[in-house]
């Protein structure tokens, strides 16, 4: 019991009323922004996500998602957010890249939000549309070079996982092409199997489905390692591209101020959700590795943000790339 002075009265007041409400929580849905365009990678990721942690919350969070600028526009929403546990964002290895890509942002990377914990890590693979000549990564290196004039280049915006890696891409090979940014890798990938565009470098989430399909011409996957979904497809690095190596990493964060008891809680369902068969399974699948239950938790995620930053302004700064 606390007592609170009005006018020269004092009004005790017991504590039961707010642990009630702490224990209650939540007691409406939870928002879980997506700063990207439904459909693509980080919708799929969010969406299985959801669903894993819906027992520990014994409710399913909506998925809002808010495109463009490169995943900007979602993360300054989740910002802007009133800090009470019920708005959260996902975001990947991007909310790193945004202060050297951008010249205002509308956020502090790292003051304007508590961190939650890491997700889960996705490597990319290099597609391109069925119709371009090339079969292998060699061939397809020599055909850019000799046509980089003409080639086309898609992805989702300034600091999208799709447009890291294609800078990535082109600075290992010294090769400049046209890039053409979508609101989100969705339709970008629409753009690719129509012929609109010709190639790209996407999340093994987007892209498993169209390479075990075939609907795809596809150069290898961007990690160190083979991916377990797509065990035929070679790695960049085995191939022609030694050392090259670009896997996305996810966080969720919350608001900067959100109560401490909200944030065990989420935190609390998302260590359950890493662990959940089902969600391990679909990850699989999708070519995607959910955290280790220690990365899964707030201070590996601070440590992990803070020195992205640094890591990636410096390559972004090598790269020549100058803000917006």
């Amino acid at each position: 019991m606390f007592s609170i002075r009005i006018g020269g009265v004092f009004l005790f007041v017991g504590l039961s009323c707010f642990v009630a409400r702490a224990q209650d929580y939540p007691n409406r849905p939870i928002t879980i922004i997506v700063p990207f365009a439904a459909g693509g990678p980080s919708d799929v990721l969010a969406r299985n996500l959801a669903s894993a942690m819906t027992p520990a919350l014994k409710q399913h969070p909506i998925i809002e998602n808010v495109g463009g600028g490169g995943g900007t526009l979602g993360i300054a929403r989740a910002s802007r957010a009133h800090p009470d546990g019920y708005t959260v964002l996902l975001m990947h290895v991007g909310i790193a890249t945004a202060p050297a890509l951008y010249r205002h942002l509308p956020y502090d990377t790292i003051q304007d939000f508590e961190p939650i914990g890491r997700v889960a890590d996705v490597p990319m693979t290099l597609v391109a549309n069925k119709a371009l000549p090339p079969n292998n990564l060699k061939e397809f290196i020599q055909y850019a070079k000799a046509n980089k004039d003409k080639l086309t280049y898609a992805h989702a915006g300034a600091g999208s996982s799709s447009h890291l890696c294609g800078l990535l891409f082109m600075n290992a090979i010294r090769t400049e092409f046209t890039t053409v940014p979508y609101k989100g890798n969705a339709p970008a990938m629409n753009d690719l199997l129509g012929g609109q565009v010709d190639f790209m470098c996407d999340q093994t989430t987007n892209t498993t489905p169209q390479i075990q399909s075939g609907t795809v011409k596809v150069y290898g996957v961007t990690s160190k390692a083979r991916v377990p979904s797509l065990p035929q497809l070679p790695t960049l690095d085995e191939q022609v591209m030694t050392g090259f190596d670009v896997v996305m990493w996810y966080g969720i964060w919350a608001p900067r101020g959100t109560p401490k008891a909200a944030l065990d809680k989420i935190g609390g369902a998302l260590r359950t959700a890493v662990q959940d068969s089902t969600f391990n399974a679909r990850m699989a699948d999708l070519g995607a590795v959910p955290a280790e239950l220690t990365r899964a938790s707030p201070e590996p995620l601070r440590a992990l943000l803070k020195s992205e930053v640094a890591t990636w302004g410096e390559i972004i700064k090598k790269a020549g790339i100058q803000p917006e």
